[in-house]
């Protein structure tokens, strides 16, 4: 068999069956890639319909770079070649996989295959961060990647040599010719009108799937109602979700709605916009058009904003669509349940996102949120029939649908009953079940978890695994970061204002907080822990962080897996919440940095916390806190004067004691000043800094015991500096008398507590 009537009758195979084969050449760069141009003109393939994602640029149809990939998203072609020479990342291939047509050919380019995994390539290099070296990566997932081409059917494989000389050649050595014998592919229901439908019948029909249009029924809810329902649109990857969403929005619009739509990325609504703009034009109802507002006649128009400032609901829309919503913090979707009808489309299994996550985080407080939630779920592919081969490779190869233990293995798992181990990446390897587990696990422990992850999971040489373990089944698990034990030439660039990567807390140590020592200590940063929603509450999380602490501990912990150093702290950096904050400062970690900017996706500022386990990471933890404390009412006041009270509460409650000084150094004056502000005749701008320092003892310590209403009132009013009426208004009290009311009352026990011989004898004066 020649490469020519094997790409023929791959093709062939894909188009009767309205699926897609898979088409592997290994072999030098480039004699595959001359192979890969004959074998898609043999394919017939129409070659305006191919693209190549290459560092080479000698193509005869469209190429674009590995790091620009993710431009296929939305797109459909007939043929794609992943060229993996010179770069091969598992996100270029989640990407590009699903862009390929029924009928169709997906060409993998490939150096040997039994070598392959011995190579090193630039995504390798984006896994050797400081101190390590390219030669340090693994290959595991490439070998994986390997094992999965040559088990699954619909996968060609040809080995193509150096003399290779066209499609006749007799230079290329079919391994495995991939073919099946599919059923015909079955013609698809042609999607109606329903009986009851609230939209013109041009909207249903525009629908390629009876799925579709089903889901674009249910989304003319966003009308709204009495109970201002919840849309859940739950898809796979390809089965146009996002396509009846901009259906919708365009209907709605024409019906002159305003329709606020979100997405992680801009470029992920493109396919919103473009069916909304699509159904305007179709009714010669469109005014106007531009990339993020397209603009009915009739006043409607279909307008975007990024996550968090759509959260904030600018303009007043009359409903909401989030795409991609499992890609978004839980925290961040739940502020769109205080709003209109609200659309929440998600990937279960793909690229974009973790629907599993969405469902376990999110549906809890979707239940609770008293709105009508109306669930619709597309089945059927578009681009392809069900059962496609190379859908089904993707998926185990990318780990796609990876998912937990299911919750009856687990449900008994206590803390009696698991066992703490290293997960290698060679045990993970030799595991498939284990692998699905710990990185399904891992998946929910994150609001946006890629298929690179599953790389760095396997070969990152900074990255380690520990997990709980209940008769075999994780339970539990914690992605660790080796960071920092950097030499001084490292530490001096990023002084000077160069990114580390793969470093977060030496990096803003040393960068952000001007510390030029930040980056020697050698620790561990927690990247990801999970513990399995059926045994949630149960300690496992807190007994997994103890484990780990003892491990690392100086009198015993050594890294002995990864350089055999000695582990002075471990730490974390996060999205800051309220609930996320007690958790971290009850297993011992103290807060050192809280960010001044949002992250953009998740609308949260970051806090970084360490957990000391060596002298040297107790001086640096210690003096980290020490500066937090120091700048905090400056940037409490400044950049964080709008942050969650109770996000700043907390952190401050997690800051280490040792950061107090032990004296106030408040002056006399200073003291019969909050005095009088307790006994309703001072006034708190008389000495603002007086307060300010009670205000930090008292959040960091809390010795006076102030309830959480109280401690809001400080950090408001004290720390952020907020204007009095603003303070009333946003802690719900009665009127702006009452608040400073209670201001006077918040500190007393401060005075009681902290208070001088002075102070108190000047309190005699108004008793």
């Amino acid at each position: 068999m020649t490469l020519a009537s094997l790409a023929a009758d791959l093709r062939s195979a894909a188009t009767r069956a309205n699926e897609r084969r898979l088409l592997v050449l290994s072999g030098a760069a480039d004699a595959t890639r001359r192979a890969a141009v004959d074998a898609i003109e043999a394919a017939d393939l129409p070659i305006p319909e191919c693209t190549a994602i290459s560092t080479a640029d000698d193509w005869p149809f469209e190429h674009v770079g590995p790091r620009r990939s993710r431009e296929l998203l939305g797109r459909t072609q007939q043929a794609i070649v992943l060229d993996g020479h010179e770069e091969c990342s598992p996100n270029a291939i989640g990407r590009t996989v699903g862009a390929v047509d029924g009928g169709g050919l997906y060409v993998l380019l490939a150096p040997a295959l039994d070598d392959w995994a011995e190579r090193r390539d630039a995504f390798d290099e984006t896994l050797a961060v400081p101190p390590f070296e390219v030669d340090d990566v693994a290959g595991q997932f490439r070998r994986r990647l390997v094992d999965t081409l040559r088990a699954h059917p619909g996968v060609a494989i040809c080995e193509v040599e150096a003399g290779y000389d066209g499609p006749e050649s007799d230079a290329v050595a079919v391994r495995d010719d991939g073919l099946t014998d599919p059923y015909p592919s079955r013609p698809r229901q042609t999607p109606e009108p329903p009986a009851d439908a609230t939209f013109d019948d041009d909207i249903y029909r525009a629908c390629r799937t009876v799925d579709q249009a089903e889901a674009v029924h249910e989304l003319a809810a966003l009308r709204g109602t009495d109970a201002d329902p919840a849309v859940v649109v739950e898809a796979d990857r390809g089965r146009g979700k996002s396509s009846a969403a901009g259906l919708a929005a365009g209907a709605l619009a024409r019906e002159g709605r305003d329709v606020l739509v979100t997405a992680p990325e801009r470029r992920g609504a493109d396919e919103i916009f473009a069916r909304a703009r699509e159904r305007l034009a179709a009714a010669d109802a469109l005014a106007d058009s531009a990339e993020d507002c397209v603009s009915a006649d009739s006043g409607g128009c279909v307008r975007f904003a990024r996550p968090p400032d759509t959260a904030d609901l600018p303009g007043g829309p009359d409903a909401v669509i989030v795409d991609e919503a499992a890609a978004l913090p839980v925290s961040l979707l739940e502020r769109f349940l205080d709003g209109p009808p609200v659309a929440f489309c998600t990937t279960v299994h793909g690229y974009e996102g973790a629907g599993r996550s969405f469902d376990v985080r999110f549906r809890g407080s979707l239940a609770d949120s008293g709105r009508e939630v109306i669930d619709v779920r597309l089945d059927e592919p578009i681009r392809y029939a069900a059962g496609d081969p190379v859908e089904s490779w993707a998926f185990r190869a990318l780990l796609l649908d990876a998912r937990p233990p299911v919750d009856q293995l687990v449900a008994d798992a206590t803390p009696e009953t698991v066992r703490y181990e290293e997960l290698t990446p060679e045990r993970l390897l030799a595991d498939e079940h284990l692998l699905r587990e710990a990185f399904g696990l891992l998946v929910l422990a994150h609001y946006r978890t890629e298929p690179d992850d599953l790389a760095r999971l396997l070969d990152a040489p900074n990255l380690t695994c520990r997990a709980l373990l209940h008769e075999g089944r994780v339970v539990s698990v914690g992605l660790l970061a080796r960071e920092g034990g950097l030499g001084e030439d490292t530490r001096e660039r990023v002084y000077r204002g160069d990114r580390i990567r793969g470093n977060m807390l030496p990096d803003v140590f040393t960068s952000q907080l001007r510390d030029r020592d930040g980056g020697i200590p050698v620790g561990y940063r927690v990247m990801r822990i999970a513990t399995h929603h059926a045994v949630r509450s149960g300690g496992l999380g807190s007994l997994l962080l103890s484990e780990i602490e003892a491990e690392f501990r100086e009198d015993g912990g050594r890294d002995a897996d990864l350089r055999g150093e000695q582990v002075d702290y471990v730490g974390v950096g996060y999205g800051a919440t309220p609930e996320l904050l007690d958790f971290w400062r009850e297993n011992g970690y103290r807060t050192v940095h809280l960010s001044t900017t949002k992250n953009d996706a998740s609308g949260e500022h970051s806090a970084l916390m360490v957990r000391p386990l060596s002298d040297d990471g107790a001086d640096l933890a210690a003096r980290h806190a020490e500066w937090f404390r120091g700048r905090a009412p400056g940037v409490l006041a400044g950049p964080l004067s709008g942050v969650d009270p109770d996000v700043i509460r907390r952190a401050l409650r997690a800051v280490d004691d040792g950061a107090v000084p032990e004296e106030l150094g408040l002056s006399e004056r200073d003291w019969r000043v909050v005095v009088d502000a307790a006994n309703g005749m001072g006034s708190y701008h008389a000495a603002p800094a007086a307060f300010t320092d009670l205000a930090l003892r008292e959040l960091i310590l809390g010795n006076a015991g102030l309830e959480p209403p109280a401690e809001r009132l400080l950090v408001e009013k004290v720390l952020q500096n907020r204007e009095w009426d603003d303070v009333a208004a946003d802690l719900d009290r009665v009127s702006t008398r009452m608040t400073m009311r209670a201001f006077g009352d918040a500190c007393e026990p401060l005075v009681e507590t902290y208070g001088t011989a002075a102070a108190k004898a000047h309190r005699e004066y108004w008793d």
